[in-house]
């Protein structure tokens, strides 16, 4: 099974120029090549055949011949292999010569796509030999005797995988023959060009691919000429470059001399589902393309075996580097201006944050903070309070005041415990049955004294939980899931320590930056059972439910792509390899769905918040899902599941 993925490649071969039958003896090299990697669909440089740097030479019967004649030996000297491939070569029809992709597979050609925008300025003079697309007349061309379908759009097909082509220049205008092959089904294009290096235009081509890719919402293979080109004027790197969706896959290095062949996988389901959810894609595409597009049908050879080359980012909500710095501070910017918005219209005056010392109210405090120095409103005027019940350990209590004292916020103290002991006796309750109301007392006590403080003081109460609580119903209904206002709502629990760390190391004084790193290395715990015998925290939440970074992983692929519980196992087990095994990996897969079935009531009525990620479980924005929607059809398939 290939769970919706297509192993596509970009090839550079070595060419001589003008010398037809050794350049297809290169391109079969790689076509050999790539059928041992399993690849399903790849494609070769502008004019490959014959190579782009003829000039002149296009005028030449005895090249125009010769290229027909190797083209028909490729074809046929492939024929053992089931790649679709796309290869460049001048052809003639309709007493003109045109640049075209040859479409064939399998030892038949299927059809052949002329280039339409006929690059003529600085370095370029292509009218000079070939016409453009847009003036052919017949829908068909004569290669050898034989007519095969000739047009600008033409659609290749097998199942859900849709090919369309463009040639080099056709991406550099406005509107790309891509984006009409796109709203017109196609999820995969291929580019075949020949685009000489310049200083910079690396960078803007690799960026103009990924926008474009994007922009259709489909995968985008680019293959570009490389070394044998003529160097008379021109130099040619040879790029391949693979994208999906904006993203870069693959790319191959810029002047080496050696043959390319980049590999990669383009993800069909999840460019159908991101299709599927946009409905603003197709909006306005019958009036943008009246033509009829053909369609040509092609086999997909799905390889025994199948192997994702692809990397899977263990950690989706959080890049690495510097683009984690960058996706911190804009998170901080977004969650800011939204309490900010929040706090003027509501007038109010204070906010109150309930301080336990862990992660999640660690952020809240901070986002708070940064809030009130936007409004030039005095920290003082935050109230961080902390609340010590049965569960709470030194190391949390003293993280807690230490961080509310550090930041210069109001600190209240405000103990649980003879509450609770009160309300235990008032509904008789034993306290030393440590069951479900003996915690979720406590959470709910701590959230009377939140909202009741806050009405004292005219303020808002803050929330803390985050999106992967959400995601688990790890809160207690109108506990800890209820507030004014939920900075975290939309932020996972991977990326809260981060954002933590992000703070500690670039923002605040050492005494409050060292309480900062203690909260990030401390384990994850709601503190509602009392500590062990030596004082440290007993119930951690991760061997309860299991690791956040799974579960984090396994939510961002079920909202973000709407994939099936398989494809999540399958994408897990090489993102996790060496960490988890594939037993852990399905246990807590089932936990993830069961939970998230289960406690969507609580997401039903969530408080407002801020939006942050491209995942959120807002009922009023991203996710309406039924309180009562049966999850047997997901477990079932988890249940199946192979070890």
């Amino acid at each position: 099974m290939n769970y919706g993925f297509v192993k596509v490649a970009a090839a550079v071969p070595h060419v001589q120029v003008a010398d037809c039958f050794y350049n297809i003896e290169k391109i079969e090299g790689l076509m050999r090549q790539a059928s041992e990697k399993g690849v399903q669909i790849m494609a070769f440089p502008e004019l490959a055949v014959t190579a782009y740097t003829c000039l002149d030479l296009f005028a030449q019967q005895t090249l125009l011949d010769n290229a027909e004649k190797a083209l028909l030996k490729l074809v046929n000297d492939t024929a053992d292999l089931d790649i679709l491939t796309f290869v460049g070569i001048p052809l003639r029809t309709e007493n003109r010569l045109f640049n075209t992709a040859v479409a064939f597979q399998g030892g038949r050609i299927l059809g052949v796509v002329p280039k339409t925008h006929l690059s003529n300025y600085k370095e370029f003079q292509e009218q000079r030999w070939f016409t453009s697309a847009l003036e052919l007349q017949k829908p068909t061309i004569n290669i050898c005797g034989q007519e095969y379908p000739l047009d600008n759009y033409l659609l290749f097909n097998s199942g859900h995988i849709s090919v369309g082509i463009e040639i080099c220049e056709d991406l550099w205008v406005p509107v790309p023959p891509s984006s009409l092959l796109a709203m017109k089904g196609a999820n995969i294009i291929f580019n075949i060009s020949a685009s000489n290096e310049l200083i910079g235009k690396h960078n803007y081509l690799s960026s103009l691919i990924c926008q474009q890719s994007a922009r259709c919402i489909a995968g985008y293979v680019y293959a570009s000429s490389g070394f044998g080109e003529s160097s008379t004027d021109l130099v040619f790197a040879g790029n391949g470059i693979i994208a999906e969706n904006g993203n870069l896959l693959a790319k191959s290095p810029r002047f080496t001399m050696e043959e390319q062949l980049v590999v990669s996988e383009i993800d069909i389901e999840t460019l159908q589902n991101d299709r599927m959810v946009n409905n603003s894609f197709m909006r306005g595409a019958a009036d943008l393309l009246k033509k009829e597009i053909q369609t040509i049908d092609f086999e997909v050879r799905v390889p025994d075996g199948f192997c994702l080359t692809r990397p899977v980012d263990p950690h989706p909500f959080t890049p690495s580097g510097d683009a984690l710095k960058e996706r911190c501070e804009e998170i901080f910017q977004i969650q800011v201006a939204g309490l900010a918005k929040r706090m003027l219209h509501a007038h109010a005056q204070t906010a109150v944050v309930g301080i336990s010392g862990g992660l999640d109210s660690t952020l809240a405090l901070l986002v708070t903070v940064m809030t009130f120095d936007a409004l030039k409103m005095p920290r003082e005027q935050i109230i961080g309070i902390t609340m010590p019940g049965f569960g709470t350990t030194g190391r949390t209590y003293n993280n807690a005041v230490n961080l509310i004292r550090s930041l210069g916020v109001t600190l209240k103290e405000i103990s649980i415990k003879e509450a609770c002991l009160q309300h235990f006796k008032d509904i008789n309750h034993d306290p030393s049955v440590h069951d479900v109301t003996y915690e979720n007392s406590q959470a709910r006590e701590r959230t009377q004294i939140l909202m009741d403080v806050a009405n004292q003081e005219n303020g808002l109460v803050i929330g803390t939980g985050d999106l992967s609580e959400l995601a688990l119903g790890w809160a207690t209904y109108n506990g800890d899931h209820m507030s004014m206002y939920g900075v975290n709502g939309s932020i996972p629990k991977t990326l809260v320590k981060y954002l933590v760390e992000w703070v500690a190391n670039n923002r605040v004084d050492e005494a409050s930056r060292l309480t900062l790193l203690d909260i990030v290395d401390t384990p994850i715990s709601p503190e509602l059972i009392p500590a062990d015998e030596n004082g440290n925290i007993k119930q951690k939440t991760e061997d309860l439910v299991g690791p956040y970074e799974l579960h984090d992983f396994f939510l961002y692929h079920f909202l973000r792509f709407g994939s099936h519980p398989s494809k999540i196992y399958f994408l897990a087990q090489k993102a996790f390899a060496g960490v988890y095994d594939n037993a852990t990996i399905k246990k807590w897969l089932y936990t993830f769905f069961r939970r998230f079935f289960q406690q969507q009531f609580k997401r039903s009525c969530l408080p407002d918040g801020p939006k942050v990620g491209s995942v959120s479980l807002s009922p009023r924005g991203d996710w309406r899902m039924p309180s009562d929607a049966v999850s047997r059809l997901w477990l079932e398939e988890i249940e199946s599941l192979s070890l």
